[in-house]
């Protein structure tokens, strides 16, 4: 038998951090069992703590031959499963793209820190676009920057950053989500690959699953 994997992840309407793996997961096919923790709770810290040494979600339990890891952190929990998974091809097979993908998640991963600030995740909704100081702005531009640049070279060989869906997808899909949200405007490359991104089956399914938990909250 495979590995048994079951994915803790936060509110879908707020855990961006969550749908990274479980997006790379379902567009991979990837069997996993989801095992949300409702976040901003007084017992949230405690349950997470159960099955997250860090205190925070994700967290990919692997249950294998009768043992049992947790792997935390989104990027750590990518790396393992495309390490554990190479048919599943989730970075590029060519290096030059593989490493650019590498750089461009590992700077969505660290980065961004005015973005997440002023424009937070809150998928069922539909806000008036804030004023967005220099400083978001700024963040708005690399953003646009990095899926122009990928894009350019890549999308006509499967509309994704890289060609086909890959990890940086993956990372910037919580991004998309932001942009929707608020109504920021874009470049008609990055708008419609947004769209694109939003059209996955698995994405309509998180988003769907967002906003039902909004209306039952």
């Amino acid at each position: 038998m495979g590995a048994r994997y079951t994915l803790h992840i936060g509110n879908k309407n707020t855990s961006s951090w969550s749908l990274r793996p479980w997006l790379a997961m379902r567009m991979a096919g990837i069997p996993f069992e989801e095992a949300p923790i409702r976040l901003q709770t007084p017992e949230t810290k405690a349950r997470i703590l159960q099955f997250s040494p860090s205190g925070k979600v994700p967290a990919l339990r692997i249950e294998e031959d009768g043992t049992s890891q947790t792997v935390w952190d989104s990027l750590a929990i990518c790396e393992t499963l495309a390490e554990r998974h190479p048919d599943a091809r989730l970075w590029p097979e060519n290096a030059a793209a593989r490493a650019h993908a590498r750089s461009v998640v590992a700077e969505m991963h660290s980065g961004f820190p005015n973005l997440r600030r002023a424009l937070s995740m809150d998928i069922a909704a539909r806000l008036p676009t804030p004023a967005l100081d220099d400083q978001v702005q700024a963040d708005i531009a690399r953003i646009i920057a990095i899926w122009t640049s990928a894009l350019d070279v890549h999308e006509g060989q499967g509309g994704f950053l890289f060609g086909a869906f890959s990890l940086a997808d993956a990372f910037f899909a919580p991004v998309v989500t932001r942009f929707e949200t608020y109504g920021i405007h874009l470049p008609a490359i990055a708008q419609a690959y947004g769209q694109r991104v939003l059209a996955l089956a698995p994405m309509r399914e998180w988003v769907a699953a967002a906003k039902a938990d909004v209306g039952n909250a």
